[in-house]
């Protein structure tokens, strides 16, 4: 049996996401579930429905209880302590350029190091000299890298990668879809998503 098929939508922006990211992986290899890593900009999605920023930031009582629950999540999941950027939200637009740019082999492990060093290290992902450092450390021509990320024709498909997470019917981050379109949102849900992956593959 082909493993199944699972759609992961994340914002670099996205505390939540962050820590699905840091989770996936294992979970699901151990489901027999193949990720596709989907990079994408929420800011589009939330100006479409007449909000200049996330809900969760404009909504003080919501953002506090956030900050709140992501850091004790943090702690269950035995990641590093939370820093929380400043400012908040951060600009994702180039590490989600470069991270759509990277192929699928290496998109995962670009995508933990951004978030680890935002949420964990203090650095701001909107710096090139940051994005420079962590495609470097991984291996890779980081200037060749971010060059291609920044041509247009990559700039139109993280634009048609958002407009295809919006038709999807996404409307937050992290978001995960499976093969027959079921939508499942936040890092609370991973575990619901990965089984409703493997018992669609295994109906198959």
């Amino acid at each position: 049996m082909a493993s199944a098929p699972l759609d992961f939508y994340y914002d670099f922006s996205s505390p939540y996401s962050y820590l699905a990211a840091a989770r996936i992986a294992a979970l699901a290899e151990g489901a027999d579930v193949r990720i596709a890593w989907k990079p994408f900009l929420l800011g589009p999605i939330f100006a479409a429905k007449g909000h200049a920023t996330s809900p969760l930031v404009s909504d003080p009582d919501k953002n506090v209880h956030m900050w709140a629950d992501v850091t004790r999540l943090a702690e269950l999941y035995h990641l590093p302590p939370l820093r929380r950027p400043d400012p908040f939200p951060v600009n994702s637009l180039l590490a989600a350029r470069v991270a759509l740019h990277l192929n699928d082999a290496c998109r995962p492990a670009f995508t933990r190091a951004v978030y680890r060093a935002e949420f964990a290290e203090g650095r701001d992902i909107a710096d090139r000299e940051t994005i420079y450092h962590l495609l470097a450390g991984l291996g890779h021509f980081f200037e060749e890298v971010i060059d291609e990320a920044e041509r247009q024709e990559n700039k139109d498909r993280l634009r048609a990668q958002t407009e295809a997470a919006r038709a999807e019917g996404v409307f937050g981050a992290p978001t995960f879809i499976a093969a027959d379109g079921a939508l499942f949102w936040g890092n609370d849900r991973l575990e619901m998503a990965l089984d409703h992956a493997r018992r669609l593959a295994r109906a198959a």
